[in-house]
Order: C-alpha cells, then sequence, then structure tokens
C-alpha cells in the first residue's frame, strides 16, 4: 500500500511539474496557439487552427553576468484578458482600433516574459527587475521553421544601410549564416494558407533588431554593439571608432521591445494591422492639438525648376523660385513645402539662411498664404546644435526633414527619441529620412509624422512596381513611409529614361494616383514640378483632395508583390487604390461596393489606365459615375498599371 502511494505521489509530481513546463496561451477567437515547453530554455511554437506554423523557438537575454532564459525556473504564471478600444492621434487606417488579446505574464527570478496572443498574431517581450544599470550582451530570438518557407527580406551590407535595399525572395532552408543579413520587417510566406510578417514596437533605448539565417531552416536575432566613441566623416556621418562589447548599457528595471508576428490567413489582413500601434508605448504629450498631418509640395526631385509662360524669373533653389511653389500649395490647399538642401548657407549651419533663399521671408509669405515651410536637415548637424528647435520655432518653421542618420545602434534610437522629444517641445513635427523603419516612437511622440527607409521614387529607375508591390505587405504595414509620389511623367521599365530636373517614375499615371490611397503615410509628398501639375489639373485635383489620414481602411484584393486594391474612408467620402506589378499585361478584378451606405446615391470620379497604357504610361481615362452599395465594379490595370477614385 505504501508503494502503491508513493508511486501515486511521484506521477502526480511528476504531473505536476509537466503541467508547470508544458502549457498554452490561446488567442481571443480560439484559432491562434502558443504552446510553451520550458526545459533547458524558453521554447514556444505557434500552431494556426491545428497547423503548426513556428516549431521550438527560443529566446533569451544574455547579460552581462546572468543569461535570462537560461534553465528557466518558473515561479508563477498570470493571466489575463483585454477587449479595449484605442483612439490613436494620427490615425493612418483607423480612428478607433480593437486591442483584445490575451496575455499571460511568466514570471522568473529577477525577470519576466510577457506573452499576448490576438487574433491576428503573437507578440513577447523580456521584462527586468534589477537594481542600477545592466549590459545587455545579446539577445536571441531564434525560429524555425517545420518546413521550406519562402522569406522576402531586405539585406543590405552591413549595420550601416539607408534601408533602401531592393527585396529578395529567398528559400528559408538556403539562408547560410554567412549570407547577407536582413532588417525588419520580415514577411514569411509558409506556402500554405498563412504569411508571417515579423517586427518590433516600444522600441527604445536599445538597438533595432536584424534578423540572419542558420543554416538549418531558421533565423536567428543579430544588433549592433553600442558605439563609444566617433570621428567625423564629412558633413552628414560620423566613423564610430570604439565599439563595447555589449549591445545596450540600459536601467535595470525596464520593459524591453515587443517581438511580434502578424499571422494572416489572407494577405488582405497584412494591409489592415495595426500591430505596431497596439503594442507601442502610449502618447507621451498633453497637448496634440497643433500636430497637422498633410501633404507638402517637395522641389528635390525636379531639381526646383518649374518653366513656361508664368515663370518669369531665373528657376533654381532662390526666392522667387520658393514661393512659386508657395502659390501652387496654396491654389491647392497643400498645407506645407519643404525647402531641401540648399536652403541654408551650409549644411553644417542652421542658422545662416542662404541669402538667395530669404527664408524669413518665405515663412512670412507662407504664413500669409496658409503654407507652412518644412526645412531639410542632416542629422549630424541637428545633433551639433541641439537649441535649432527653440530657434526654428521662434522663426515659425513648421516641421523638420531629419536625414541620413543610416545607423539604428542603441546611441541612434535614443537620438530619434530625443529629437522627437525636444521638437515636441517647440511644437515641430518630424520627417526622418534615411532611417530605419517605425517600431513604435510615432505614437509615443505623435508629432514623427513619417520614415522613409525605403527603395522609393528618389531611386529613380531603381524604385519599379516588381519591389513596390511588396511595400504594402511588408513596409508600410508596420508604419508610416515617405515614398515620395505623386510622378506626373510615366513610363514603362522597357522605355524608361529619366533624370532631373524631368524625373520620371516607372508605372502608369494611374498606378502614381492611386499610390496616394494605398501608401501610408501623415506627411505625403507631392514629389513633382508644379509646372506639371498645372498642366494635369484633373489629377492634381484628385491627389490634394485625398487624405493623409483615414477613419476606415478595407482591403479589397491583394496579393503580395503582385496587386493590392484597397478601399479607405474619411468622414463620409471613400478613396479606392489599386496598383498591379509588372507580372501580366491585363488585371481585372470585380470589386463590390458593399461597404457603402445604404439608401444613399454616390458619386464616384475614377482615374483608369488607357488603352495603349500598357505601352504609353501616360494614357488615362478620368470618368464620371453614379454607384450605390452592393454594385459591382470592373476594375481593371495594365502591366504596372493602377486605379485611382473618390466616392462622395
Amino acid at each position: 500500500m505504501r508503494k502503491y502511494l508513493l508511486l501515486l505521489m511521484f506521477l502526480c509530481l511528476a504531473s505536476l511539474l509537466h503541467s508547470q513546463n508544458k502549457f498554452e496561451l490561446v488567442s481571443p477567437n480560439g484559432e491562434i496557439k502558443v504552446l510553451f515547453n520550458l526545459s533547458d530554455k524558453i521554447y514556444y511554437s505557434i500552431d494556426y487552427n491545428g497547423e503548426v506554423l513556428l516549431k521550438d523557438n527560443s529566446i533569451q537575454l544574455t547579460l552581462k553576468n546572468q543569461v535570462l532564459g537560461q534553465n528557466p525556473k518558473l515561479r508563477r504564471q498570470k493571466r489575463m484578458s483585454i477587449d479595449e478600444y484605442l483612439t490613436p492621434v494620427v490615425p493612418l487606417k483607423y480612428s478607433k482600433i480593437n486591442n483584445r488579446y490575451n496575455q499571460l505574464l511568466l514570471t522568473f527570478k529577477d525577470y519576466s516574459v510577457e506573452f499576448r496572443a490576438f487574433d491576428d498574431g503573437v507578440a513577447y517581450r523580456f521584462l527586468t527587475s534589477q537594481k542600477g544599470d545592466v549590459e545587455v550582451m545579446s539577445e536571441e530570438f531564434a525560429i524555425n521553421f517545420p518546413s521550406d518557407y519562402l522569406l522576402h527580406l531586405q539585406q543590405p551590407g552591413g549595420f550601416k544601410t539607408a534601408y533602401e535595399e531592393p527585396y529578395t525572395h529567398i528559400w528559408s532552408n538556403t539562408w547560410k549564416p554567412e549570407d547577407k543579413m536582413a532588417v525588419l520587417p520580415a514577411l514569411i510566406d509558409t506556402k500554405k494558407d498563412y504569411k508571417i510578417l515579423i517586427s518590433e514596437s516600444d522600441l527604445t533605448d536599445y538597438p533595432c533588431m536584424f534578423l540572419k539565417g542558420t543554416g538549418e531552416n531558421g533565423l536567428i536575432s543579430t544588433f549592433p554593439k553600442t558605439p563609444l566613441a566617433f570621428t567625423e566623416s564629412g558633413d552628414r556621418s560620423v566613423k564610430i571608432t570604439e565599439e563595447a562589447d555589449y549591445i545596450a548599457k540600459t536601467k535595470g528595471t525596464r520593459n524591453y521591445p515587443w517581438r511580434y508576428f502578424v499571422i494572416s490567413r489572407n494577405d488582405k489582413q497584412l494591409i489592415e494591422n495595426t500591430m505596431t500601434y497596439r503594442l507601442a508605448e502610449k502618447n507621451q504629450l498633453q497637448d496634440v492639438s497643433w500636430i497637422k498631418p498633410g501633404q507638402v509640395s517637395w522641389e528635390w526631385w525636379n531639381d526646383a525648376s518649374p518653366y513656361g509662360p508664368d515663370v518669369n524669373f531665373v528657376a533654381g533653389y532662390n526666392l522667387a523660385t520658393y514661393k512659386y511653389y508657395i502659390d501652387f500649395a496654396s491654389k491647392f490647399d497643400i498645407p506645407y513645402i519643404i525647402m531641401d538642401e540648399g536652403w541654408a548657407e551650409s549644411t553644417r549651419d542652421p542658422y545662416t539662411p542662404n541669402p538667395k533663399v530669404d527664408l524669413h521671408e518665405l515663412i512670412r509669405y507662407g504664413k500669409e498664404r496658409n503654407v507652412g515651410i518644412v526645412l531639410w536637415l542632416t542629422w549630424l548637424t541637428v545633433e551639433n546644435n541641439f537649441d535649432l528647435f527653440k530657434t526654428f520655432n521662434e522663426w515659425g518653421v513648421k516641421g523638420l526633414k531629419i536625414d541620413f542618420m543610416d545607423r539604428s545602434d542603441q546611441w541612434m534610437v535614443n537620438y530619434y527619441e530625443r529629437v522627437a522629444r525636444e521638437a515636441a517641445k517647440y511644437h515641430l513635427f518630424v520627417d526622418f529620412h534615411g532611417s530605419f523603419k517605425p517600431a513604435g516612437l510615432e505614437y509615443k511622440y505623435p508629432n514623427v509624422l513619417s520614415y522613409e527607409g525605403v527603395r522609393g521614387m528618389e531611386q529613380m529607375g531603381g524604385c519599379y512596381p516588381d519591389n513596390s508591390l511588396y511595400l504594402p505587405f511588408i513596409r508600410n504595414a508596420v508604419g508610416p513611409m515617405d515614398y515620395t509620389p505623386g510622378a506626373m511623367i510615366s513610363m514603362q521599365p522597357n522605355v524608361y529614361r529619366a533624370e532631373r530636373p524631368n524625373a520620371a517614375s516607372i508605372g502608369t499615371r494611374a498606378y502614381q494616383l492611386a499610390l496616394f490611397v494605398v501608401f501610408e503615410s501623415a506627411l505625403q509628398m507631392l514629389a513633382d514640378n508644379p509646372t506639371l501639375y498645372y498642366r494635369n489639373e484633373d489629377c492634381t485635383r484628385f491627389i490634394t483632395q485625398v487624405p493623409v489620414t483615414w477613419d476606415e481602411t478595407v482591403a479589397l484584393e491583394a496579393k503580395a508583390g503582385e496587386y493590392v486594391i484597397v478601399a479607405k474612408r474619411k468622414g463620409d467620402k471613400w478613396f479606392i487604390g489599386g496598383i498591379a506589378n509588372n507580372g501580366e499585361k491585363e488585371r481585372e478584378f470585380t470589386i463590390k461596393l458593399d461597404f457603402l451606405n445604404k439608401g444613399r446615391s454616390y458619386q464616384m470620379t475614377s482615374f483608369e489606365d488607357g488603352i495603349n497604357a500598357g505601352r504609353q504610361a501616360m494614357d488615362y481615362r478620368c470618368k464620371s459615375s453614379q454607384v450605390k452599395v452592393g454594385e459591382l465594379l470592373t476594375v481593371k490595370m495594365v502591366r504596372n498599371g493602377g486605379f485611382a477614385a473618390i466616392i462622395e
């Protein structure tokens, strides 16, 4: 009898230990499961409707004298469910967002790991509670694929990058440790029903995460080291002369960045996702009434070169030309113009305007016409003159375009936040160029309106739809993106020949108009020459009606890398934008207008690819028609083509 009781006790204890080490977290709708196994590390797998998508992933955080996640001894679990609505200050997709998830907090000695299961994905982060500062030597984010997956990646040559590389498409089995690493976000095609988007949020006082192949059908994280000493390298960069052996020196009690997976059953869900926002730190600004997202006329792409019978001055980076841009912006209710490189006498001195430009007169002139001035600066000039925010506020400047950061180590991540905070103090918004992807700072400080870090139109012939059709599913799916659309000279790729001042884009005219609806940016450029916008007034009237913030987003048709059609609502107006790659001579879609209100008749103005647009990309048709809810709309797009419409 005693032997029986001892055996029973042993089996109960084994069962208890097993249940302590193996458990699961399920999404609110029951479709996504995170399966945990605590042994030598913290392992987890992700299952969608019974199918394992990621298997035996592992996490660790290595501090100088301790490895968090090694031989973990679980002290307690705490579970909770959240179902709330959030209201973003700058609504890029929705003015109201449902934040619904189940949470599991695993507490160990000195640290915890928090997992959240959403209906559209999974996220986790480390939390530590240690005295003083800690040195983080590395962080392990290791993913294993149960079969060969197709990876869509942006792969720079090193940690110093402008984030403008075209996407590469490689099979997970072939990605070796010695191959180029990849930046976030990364898109995984399981070649089944699911795609997985990987990125991070609430990134603060910590470097950006990069990914490397393991050579064993998996990937693992890598991070830039913290720089300790620099020497200057020209007017817009520095050379790192000394690095620490750690990736971050930071507070011992803190939350670390979220690592997240958006999991989609169809590609439309990638476009509609709001994961970066749902995981970001809450808005830190008391007064946000002064933050005014909007469109902006930009002179660099067209080399400040208006021409024609109404241009009775020598065009260039001078007072008369900038007044012309302000007059153009004023006519079409564009709230801003950007003054790019050349507005100051020297790129190193932000306090001495170029006398040919007369900045103060332009600020005065713009104010009379309700057009604000945005100034371009190198990040290094900002760093060396950190009191310029106060000065620019006193001058009447509205925002800054800060360029060439090209790094994402802990020092540079902190630089972004210092800039955002100081700019907000003086009611200035910021557009980061040469920058890493959005990772939550734009919600913590909503005066950060956009980020570049994308292969956009400044790449001229290097910016083509076959690459750009991945952007709504990868880069733009994690936050705002300054792609600088709006070309009025359009070409098919086989005949592309262009350079500034006669800059041109690959893709049809309708494709260019659609970009304003499809791509998300709270500061959306009109990149082309006012002269061409005046000559194409129907297109310009459409572009300048498109909002930069939205109440509702509905993805209608989507296939990553090939095509996308979205409908977006602002107030009681709907806009439709569709773009296609070079893969097919012509595509045709039937769209049901079931998102419109019942009992109302709507006027639709649409811009469509013309009959010859597949060869002559400038060919388009502008049509007007009556539509109502439930009607079927036929959308045709030629190769590198588009469709754009306003329904009101």
